[in-house]
């Protein structure tokens, strides 16, 4: 299976991470390696990237495109960005700070297109969401659906996908599961109903895929904990930058961009400032950057993405 994708927003992420010779990047999120090969190029044989993927599909298709290309100053490693302070010291050392951290937080096609794995709504598949195969889940896909309790199965699907018959859909799944084991995507579009025909561009499975996804991935913790490392490897005058397709994935890197681009974290109604927080970032976006009618019309993935940057002080 060949290894297709399109990097969203790539011209606006190296406006903002701004690549000279010489400079160390991370991707924290390979995919079809667009970020990483730009990268790569700009820096030069005296720079370096590193590249995080837990597909090895996508580190494949980058370790061929590559060697086509000449590039020799990436390294390539399996594993998750929510480890990335210890993959970064471990092939580093502790003392590297890195120019930039770029993350798409978003699905790749040939993860959709993957006839081994549950992303799509076509076909037959596996349950499985799991971005590197069930053994790098957080948890499988298969006990969300079928051991989860009702209320928080119900949960997750509302919170992260945003779905306002999440309750419906949850007790469906829980009366479907007594009578036998949920194991693949059409079972689960036959016990909610969601294989009926629609019209539009959106499935009306997207939101629950999207849910479990998230939840198979743990990505909303995944994603706390890289931004927080960020604050440990980037250089001064570093960049972090992150495309976003989820509201609440937005939310997290807004509140956490907004929180370190300020002296003081303190409550408003507090007296006198006791946190004694550092200022760590200066905010390079305001709002966030969408693409623009082109890339749209090009790229349908991209119109869902949201870009927000920061600068370390």
């Amino acid at each position: 299976m060949s290894y297709s994708h399109q990097a969203v927003l790539l011209e606006t992420v190296l406006s903002y991470l701004e690549p000279q010779a010489g400079q160390w990047f991370i991707d924290g999120t390979l995919g079809g390696a667009g970020y990483t090969i730009a990268l790569a190029t700009a820096v030069g044989s005296s720079g370096r990237v590193l590249a995080l993927d837990l597909d090895d599909l996508a580190l494949e298709n980058a370790r061929q495109k590559f060697s086509a290309l000449g590039l020799n100053n990436v390294s390539l490693i399996k594993g998750n960005f929510r480890n990335l302070i210890n993959i970064a010291q471990s092939e580093f050392g502790p003392e590297q700070k890195w120019s930039g951290l770029v993350l798409d937080l978003g699905l790749s096609s040939a993860q959709i297109d993957d006839q081994n794995r549950g992303f799509s709504f076509q076909g037959n598949r596996p349950l499985d969401m799991s971005f590197g195969g069930e053994e790098f889940a957080a948890v499988k896909t298969t006990t969300i659906v079928n051991r989860y309790p009702l209320a928080k199965l119900a949960a997750i699907i509302s919170e992260y996908g945003n779905e306002p018959q999440a309750w419906s859909l949850a007790k469906k799944i829980v009366r479907a599961r007594k009578k036998t084991e949920i194991k693949t995507t059409a079972q689960l579009l036959e016990i909610t109903g969601l294989n009926r025909p629609f019209r539009g561009k959106t499935h009306p499975a997207t939101k629950l895929f999207q849910a479990l996804r998230m939840e198979t991935n743990q990505e909303k913790k995944a994603l706390e904990e890289v931004l927080a490392a960020s604050l440990k490897l980037l250089a001064p005058g570093g960049k972090l930058v992150v495309v976003s397709f989820h509201s609440g994935e937005d939310r997290i890197v807004k509140e956490f961009i907004r929180r370190e681009s300020r002296t003081c974290i303190c409550p408003p109604t507090a007296p006198v400032c006791i946190c004694e927080h550092q200022k760590q970032f200066n905010l390079l976006t305001k709002k966030p950057v969408i693409a623009d009618l082109a890339e749209n019309s090009r790229n349908p993935r991209a119109r869902s993405a949201k870009l927000r940057a920061a600068i370390k002080i």
